[in-house]
């Protein structure tokens, strides 16, 4: 009898504890950016991935005790890819008693249409998903539209626009849509992948898989997850550190001249953020040192 029970109260503490995380983090992150107001209808996009799973549930618990009143909705695009299982989500969302919507288009078919086989279909695709979901929005008079995207899809996306497009930029965690009409939100950015995947194991979600771009292995940004997950074994807290950065930006030692003005800096203009000292390579373990030391006992730092 005993070890039936133990099992089960051991998957009740973890779920108790992991949700508890989530909820504070995805509740900083509403917080910080204000990304639901009072009044507001919230169209949360689910996809039957863990991530969207968990972006809904989440948000369904926060309304129950939240001091302000928001409508949630829930939306799914049916691609017609085949063998999608189209009798999944309706049962979960019933079950949940909430309103939802299930909007089906065959933008599989287009994108297989237009994207010669072996090349990636992620660009086309998310850009036709995007175009229907602004359209649903606006026909249920959805004030937000909420997206699954996580901490590590933003860093993922830092690193891929760094590699491959030339630029400084990730996903924010909120933004004005591509048309001009919809504020979108990113709850999940503060939550990391792992603790989401957790949680979606620990609920027992009814995960779909996407057969259109999840059979692409080969996909830059799997190379990026991979590089990522390897940085995070070789060092643990190069992740946080990394989103970190992201909310710690210092335009004055970059080279954007758009963001700071380069062009009048002169010999009177003080020392801006620290100046030569955000270059030195071992300012981390400098400032340690201090901290650790008596900095007027101190002559020379061997810097190697």
């Amino acid at each position: 009898m005993n070890t039936l029970k133990k099992p089960a109260s051991i998957h009740k503490t973890q779920l108790a504890k992991l949700e508890k995380r989530l909820r504070r983090n995805v509740g900083q992150a509403i917080a910080e950016y204000n990304m639901i107001e009072d009044g507001d209808k919230v169209m949360v996009c689910v996809s039957g991935g863990k991530d969207s799973y968990a972006l809904l549930d989440i948000l369904l618990k926060m309304k129950e005790s939240a001091p302000i009143h928001f409508d949630i909705i829930a939306v799914n695009l049916d691609q017609k890819q085949p063998g999608f299982p189209e009798h999944i989500l309706p049962q979960y969302l019933d079950g949940l008693g909430i309103e939802y919507h299930i909007i089906e288009e065959d933008t599989y078919a287009i994108v297989k249409d237009k994207i010669p086989e072996g090349k990636t279909t992620c660009s086309l695709c998310s850009r036709l998903r995007r175009a229907v979901l602004y359209k649903t929005a606006k026909k249920l008079g959805a004030t937000k539209i909420a997206l699954g995207h996580h901490r590590d899809d933003m860093i993922e996306t830092l690193m891929l626009n760094m590699f491959y497009g030339g630029k400084l930029k990730a996903m924010p965690a909120k933004l004005v849509s591509d048309n001009g009409e919809h504020v979108v939100i990113r709850p999940l950015a503060f939550c990391k992948e792992s603790e989401l995947i957790q949680y979606s194991e620990l609920k027992d979600f009814p995960i779909i898989p996407c057969n259109l771009c999840g059979s692409q292995p080969n996909l830059q940004r799997q190379n990026i997850k991979r590089m990522l997950n390897d940085w995070h074994v070789q060092s643990p807290g190069r992740i946080e550190s990394m989103f970190t950065a992201m909310r710690n930006i210092v335009p004055s030692h970059l080279c954007d001249n758009n963001l700071f003005d380069f062009k009048n800096i002169d010999s009177t203009s003080g020392i801006i953020n620290g100046g030569d000292l955000a270059f030195d390579d071992n300012e981390v373990e400098y400032n340690q040192v201090e901290k650790n030391s008596h900095a007027n006992e101190l002559n020379v730092i061997e810097v190697k």
